[in-house]
């Protein structure tokens, strides 16, 4: 309980001292500005890495138990699947906020931030209630071993009672990011990382509470980052603050635009989720060997991709932004500042797989393995050269949705799952592991081409727009 005063104090410095609440991205230097918002993203999302490498660690050693370990893994894709799509809806409506707070027009904003907290709350208790009700028979569908069903259940059941808080703090975090503002969201994220680790250590150390308090503590600390948000909102951020007018004067409009743009971006990531599973399975039926090969590949292929995702998130609160404002030249602009961005980034990425990923997967694998950190060399070698295309295409996702354009982007996610079951029914009994690695960069490259297109066609649209505007002014 120190430990958690410290931290909070320590979260009540940073608010009353050190905090700006938000930041225009309307004006100034683009790069800067993007470099600037997705830096404290790119570092909360460092840390949520470390932290799952962490809580698994401390599961594994603290329990000595294999079965918890295997109780916490059998659920982490229907977890993955919900949390993804929770993220997702949380982005859409920051998305629609932050076009208000570029056009300046508080009223609206506000309305919009009431409406995102009524329908956050209410999509978090449906799926609760659905979550709940079903969680043992999705734990069975999944072919989960009987002696952990038990605990998995345990341990998914306490997650999913804690959903709301979950919900909460994706949506504040949201909203923060919406005017500017990613150092509030990590750290909070960071303070719930460190109670959250704590608590852990607390919960099955001392307490010997198993799966049930690693759970516990994932809530808790949910609980508390959501509340730090609330805080921080109401006595710093005047401009995010609602009243019950702001709640009664939700427009079906208003709360149209918001879903609309939230459920596209949730339902977008649940599709991308639902393919990795599909491709996972053809992966599961090439032996524990490449299985274990693949995983140690994706753990570094995944801390490579983190500065790509981020670039593409700090293009949406850009664009969004700017949307709103009416700047269609920093509009475009910012799209090709950002994919230089990937693109110098990628580039980096290559050099350093092809120089050190062998000695990386050493480093990580451990010694005796040489098959397993050939294969997973073999992998990275096949599939970060198209880290370029990749950047490419989480640039225009995200931008595309901030532009309002919500079908397209969705569209692209059902062409990467249909892309990763064609993949796992053609190519994978043929081709074996080469027919794995090849499959996202196929599959990124289709998608690529898909949304470049549909830009360049939405963009024409937007400029002919505003060359109507400016003559009619």
């Amino acid at each position: 309980m120190n430990m958690i005063y410290k931290i909070l104090t320590q979260c009540y410095y940073i608010v009353e001292r050190k905090c700006i609440c938000m930041k225009d991205l309307t004006k100034g230097n683009i790069t800067k500005l993007i470099l600037l918002f997705a830096v404290p993203v790119l570092v909360g999302n460092i840390f949520q890495q470390f932290y799952n490498l962490a809580d698994t660690a401390i599961i594994g050693n603290m329990l000595g138990d294999k079965d918890a370990i295997a109780a916490v893994g059998a659920v982490s894709p229907v977890m993955s699947l919900v949390i993804s799509f929770i993220n997702g809806l949380a982005n859409g409506f920051s998305i629609v906020i932050g076009r208000h707070f570029g056009a300046k027009d508080m009223k609206q904003l506000k309305r919009s931030v009431a409406g995102t907290l009524v329908l956050g709350l209410a999509t978090s208790f449906v799926l609760t209630v659905i979550s709940l009700a079903f969680s043992e028979t999705i734990i069975r569908i999944l072919g989960t071993p009987e002696e952990i069903i038990k605990a998995a259940n345990t341990y998914i059941t306490i997650i999913f009672a804690g959903m709301t808080f979950t919900m909460l703090y994706n949506l504040f975090s949201g909203i923060l990011r919406a005017i500017g503002n990613t150092l509030m969201p990590l750290v909070f994220l960071g303070a719930a990382i460190v109670i959250n680790v704590g608590l852990d250590i607390a919960f099955i150390g001392i307490f010997n509470m198993g799966v049930e308090g690693t759970a516990l503590a994932t809530v808790i600390s949910q609980i508390i980052s959501a509340i730090l948000c609330i805080i921080y909102i109401f006595r710093k951020c005047p401009v995010l603050k609602v009243s019950k007018d702001d709640f009664k004067n939700i427009t079906k409009a208003d709360a149209l635009d918001l879903y609309s743009t939230g459920a596209a971006m949730g339902l977008m990531l649940s599709i991308v989720s639902i393919g990795s599973v599909i491709l996972q399975s053809a992966i599961n039926g090439l032996g524990k060997d490449t299985i274990a090969a693949h995983t140690l590949a994706r753990k570094i292929s995944e801390m490579f991709m983190l500065p790509l995702s981020t670039i593409g998130m700090a293009a949406s609160a850009f664009i969004s932004q700017n949307i709103g404002a009416g700047e269609i030249e920093r509009v475009k602009k910012g799209i090709v500042r950002s994919i230089m961005l990937t693109c110098i980034w990628s580039a980096f990425t290559i050099i350093s797989v092809y120089l050190f990923g062998d000695v990386l997967l050493k480093l990580i694998a451990g010694s005796g393995k040489d098959e397993i950190i050939s294969v997973s060399w073999y992998y990275l070698k096949i599939n970060t050269p198209f880290y370029f295309v990749l950047g490419v295409l989480l640039v225009m996702r995200n931008s595309m949705q901030s532009m309002g354009m919500k079908v397209i982007p969705v569209i692209s996610s059902i062409i990467e799952l249909l892309g990763k079951f064609l993949v796992t029914v053609l190519l994978v009994p043929y081709f074996d592991y080469f027919g794995v690695c090849i499959a996202e960069p196929l599959i990124w490259i289709v998608m690529t081409i898909w949304l470049v297109a549909a830009y360049v066609l939405k963009i024409r649209s937007f400029s002919l727009k505003s060359e109507k505007a400016v003559s009619l002014g």
